[in-house]
């Protein structure tokens, strides 16, 4: 199977995270999308990143009900920092019926040559990129095994999310209708 690797903090998970899963999964030919729940990213910094555990549940209740796209904790299990060279690999010794494609947005993809060992990625994995405001990215000059997926520009963030929760506003058709509550709960105090 062809699995496209959704990589992310999911802080929390919310509708454009599920959109914008769908039509990769689609526009890549890919068999499954795993959103794949991160530990803190080495290239970010975050002070109020919810517990890992409780971003991977939000993440698998959100997607109930979905056949193709999965939450997925396997990076929460490797030993961090969390590079996605050292999860590709692991992925690729417990899954060899696999292939991995990786999905990125145009903000990573900007930063993509500080990531560890960004060359090894590039040489032995196919890396779609979709669009992000503000970061914008020239087709012409992408390698070979690096595709474009005209997808949708979903203004909405995590970020957006949060200050909501905190300043009392509404959240609705933000997150999954499911989660809403779940979320509310864990985001409503300052962390």
């Amino acid at each position: 199977m062809r699995i496209g690797l959704f990589g992310g903090s999911f802080n929390p998970i919310h509708t454009g995270h599920l959109t914008l899963a769908r039509q990769l999964r689609e526009l890549a030919r890919l068999d499954e999308v795993w959103l794949m729940v991160s530990p803190q990213n080495p290239l970010k910094q975050s002070d109020d990143l919810l517990d890992d555990r409780l971003r991977f549940e939000m993440a698998r209740q959100a997607l109930e009900g979905e056949t193709d796209i999965k939450a997925c904790d396997y990076e929460l299990h490797l030993p961090k920092p969390s590079y996605t060279w050292n999860t590709l690999q692991h992925l690729k010794e417990d899954y060899p019926q696999h292939a991995f494609v990786l999905l990125i947005g145009g903000d990573n993809w900007q930063r993509f040559p500080q990531w560890y060992r960004a060359d090894d990625i590039l040489h032995n994995y196919t890396i779609v990129v979709y669009p992000r405001r503000g970061f914008e990215t020239d087709c012409n000059q992408f390698p070979q095994n690096v595709m474009v997926a005209d997808t949708e520009l979903l203004d909405i963030s995590s970020t957006e999310i949060r200050q909501r929760i905190r300043q009392g506003e509404s959240i609705s058709g933000m997150v999954p209708d499911n989660i809403e509550e779940l979320v509310r709960q864990n985001y409503r105090s300052e962390r």
